[in-house]
C-alpha cells in the first residue's frame, strides 16, 4: 500500500475496561430506549463482546 499517511495525531485505541463499561451502556440503552434504537444498541453490544478477549 502506498500512499502518504497523516500527520494528525491518532486516537489511542480504547482499554478492554472502556469497552466492557460501553458494552455495558449499549445493552441499558437497548432496554430503556423506547424510540427503536435499542435493537441497534444491543447488535452493536454484542458485536463489541465478540471481539473482547475473555475476562
Amino acid at each position: 500500500m502506498t500512499g502518504p499517511y497523516s500527520d494528525e495525531p491518532r486516537l489511542a485505541l480504547p482499554t478492554t475496561p472502556e469497552v466492557r463499561e460501553t458494552i455495558a451502556h449499549l445493552q441499558l440503552l437497548e432496554q430503556l430506549d423506547p424510540g427503536g434504537c435499542g435493537p441497534a444498541a444491543g447488535q452493536l453490544a454484542a458485536a463489541l463482546a465478540r471481539r473482547l478477549p475473555a475476562p
